[in-house]
């Protein structure tokens, strides 16, 4: 397999702040990640760099076949699916949600004045389908509801035909059924062998898809633990990450997590 993301001793600092501390991490192409932490533990700014939006203090950061610094990030970013709540908020409210995902294919937000032939709204139909947005077409992005709009946004994210596809919280602001929405919809995705290497930046086990292959936990901008989702996320490494003692279940092909309560929780 190929590695879509090579990280060598990767640190990220702003000022006196350590934001992330000589991260090695390798993920191959047909890998789904889940990367969790509590805030402030360097998750976004880790997502950051894998989309090629800043660069690492020190460290080698190598992003589908390049490394950062000595290639023309205007060129390797196209390659790369985003959702964000960033990007989220800088889509027209006002913008038809077909719009929304073909302009993509440009790089842009927002409808201009630029031409779309009928493979890019093919396309732009298509991937709506395959999220389970059909109906949301013609609505306006500003009608909709949190959890349709972050499934226009991951449509949007493979308008492109992306070789990495990386997801910064998702299912942040949804309600339960919008979670459990949005986590069927990540599963089939990664189920499928043609979809693109993801990764998945969470607080939260629960949020975990099924299919989802591997786990990164972060602490302070420090890796507490990485591998396969099955030996990362345990009670013993989640208790360190977030600084409790906690218990771990996994039932249906799904993670949950709770504070441990007696005598002996710490």
């Amino acid at each position: 397999m190929t590695a879509v993301l090579e990280f060598a001793d990767v640190t990220v600092r702003r000022g006196n702040a350590t934001l992330l501390d000589a991260v090695n991490w390798t993920v191959e192409e047909d890998e789904r990640w889940v990367v969790l932490g509590p805030n402030g533990a360097g998750k976004t700014t880790l997502l950051q760099v894998a989309a090629a939006q800043i660069h690492p203090t020190s460290g080698v950061a190598g992003i589908l076949g390049e490394v950062l610094g000595t290639v023309d990030v205007f060129e390797l970013r196209p390659r790369i699916g985003l959702t964000s709540a960033a990007l989220g908020e800088r889509i027209p409210r006002h913008e038809k949600v077909r719009d929304v995902v073909v302009s993509a294919s440009y790089g842009v937000v927002g409808r201009w004045r630029e031409e779309y032939d009928d493979l890019d709204h093919g396309r732009a139909n298509a991937l709506l389908i395959e999220v389970g947005a059909k109906a949301l077409l013609d609505r306006t992005f500003g009608t909709l509801s949190e959890g349709e709009r972050k499934r226009v946004q991951i449509a949007r994210a493979l308008m492109t035909d992306p070789e990495l596809l990386l997801l910064d919280e998702p299912a942040a602001g949804l309600d339960l059924g919008g979670r459990e929405d949005l986590v069927s919809t990540l599963s089939v995705l990664a189920m499928d062998e043609m979809s693109p290497a993801t990764v998945l930046v969470s607080h939260h086990v629960e949020e975990i898809p099924p299919g989802f292959t591997h786990g990164m936990l972060l602490r302070e901008g420090r890796v507490v633990a990485s591998g396969p989702v099955e030996e990362v996320v345990t009670a013993e490494a989640l208790s360190d990450t977030f600084g409790m003692s906690l218990q771990v279940s996994h039932e249906d092909a799904r993670w949950t997590a709770r504070r441990r309560v007696g005598r002996h929780s710490g």
